[in-house]
């Protein structure tokens, strides 16, 4: 075998062995026998909101069961493959073989980085707010470019996206908007989106055709899930209804069923305008107690405050990836050095490789982190 092929080879050996760890493989088929037993009481669906976790928990496990099995019988596959080729001097089967083995590593690894997503909330679905910085017309186009590069995102990977609220730029683009993304490791996947993006371009609004740099912040949150108590005192918020409208005047609201939140203690405040008074209401406190769990999970987690801190006003200093189409394409994640010159691919919601190289250096530093606090 070729030194290439056997360095794939490992590396999805040591990918396997860490999802084996992961999953705890030697109880795994013990823990779906019972999942099952539960699935098939006849009064599971007495607690519909039970009922689904747990048919949610099911389902990761299975899904995290056959991930192992598959990609375990896929290297074994290729590794026969190649064998077999090498033996009758078949040098096609053997390059097919290699070209599978390292589209399996890109698959092992995501999947290893997928298995590390084990925070308290990474499983949750997430609230993800983008505000334009100082910058007019710029700012607010800019941040309609990222509204459409995280909402591509999430739909090329079969999230589930809903626009919770939604203020229109004066000239073009949008002020501020806030997306509800749900799916499975929605919340671990995003957060370390948090942060101020960096646009630098000829800018379209410019009829002298000068290069501008544009800021827009991304915030990010975990929707609190129903089993976690969040307690919000009544006399600490301050609710507002008020008549909005979405960009270019559409989704117009006849009667003021927007609602704004405002927590006293901390100053957070949330808004909902796409729905009825009631469900915006529902949607700004749930909105509310996610920054508030966030809050939390700040305070006990290094790694998140270290991201989080990043989040500040949109401008020079704060940001975290600097996107450059002028005069030369590049993207390029500025904690991690991470660079890529597909800029349309990341403004069309390629983002993988951009999210999987800041996971890999949180994880590292959590790992060390973890050693230091066993010393």
């Amino acid at each position: 075998m070729r030194a290439e092929a056997q360095n794939n080879v490992d590396k999805i050996e040591k990918s396997l062995e860490l999802l084996r760890q992961r999953l705890d493989w030697d109880t795994a088929p013990h823990r779906l026998e019972e999942f099952n037993a539960r699935v098939e009481d006849p009064n599971l669906w007495d607690d519909p909101e039970a009922a689904q976790k747990l048919m949610r928990e099911r389902q990761m496990l299975v899904d995290a069961m056959e991930t192992y099995t598959s990609i375990k019988q896929d290297l074994s596959d290729n590794i026969e493959m190649i064998e077999l080729g090498d033996m009758e001097d078949d040098q096609e089967v053997v390059d097919d073989a290699e070209s599978a083995l390292k589209a399996l590593t890109e698959k092992a690894a995501k999947k290893e980085l997928e298995a590390l997503l084990d925070g308290e909330a990474d499983s949750n679905d997430t609230f993800l707010e983008i505000n334009s910085g100082a910058g007019g017309t710029e700012s607010c186009d800019w941040a309609s470019m990222l509204a459409r590069m995280y909402v591509r995102w999430a739909e090329a990977h079969g999230y589930d996206v809903e626009l919770q609220s939604e203020s229109a730029g004066e000239e073009a683009g949008i002020k501020s908007a806030a997306y509800k993304i749900s799916g499975h490791n929605a919340y671990g996947w995003l957060k370390s989106e948090s942060g101020v993006h960096r646009l630098v371009r000829i800018s379209p609004f410019d009829s002298a055709a000068k290069r501008h740099t544009s800021f827009t912040s991304v915030k990010v949150y975990p929707v609190v899930d129903d089993n976690i108590e969040i307690e919000v005192n009544p006399s600490d918020i301050r609710i507002d209804t008020y008549r909005s409208s979405g960009a270019g005047g559409q989704h117009v609201n006849t009667t003021d069923s927007a609602v704004r939140i405002t927590h006293a203690p901390t100053g957070i405040v949330v808004t909902s305008s796409e729905k009825s008074q009631h469900q915006n209401r529902d949607i700004a406190m749930k909105a509310l107690k996610s920054r508030l769990y966030q809050m939390e999970l700040d305070k006990r987690s290094a790694l998140v405050n270290e991201v989080h801190e990043n989040a500040g006003d949109a401008g020079w200093g704060n940001q975290i990836r600097s996107y450059v189409l002028q005069p030369y394409q590049m993207v390029k994640d500025l904690r991690t050095s991470y660079e890529t010159s597909d800029t349309k691919g990341v403004l069309d919601g390629d983002l993988d490789g951009l999210m999987a190289a800041t996971l890999a250096q949180q994880v590292s530093g959590k790992s060390r982190a973890d050693a230091q606090t066993l010393d």
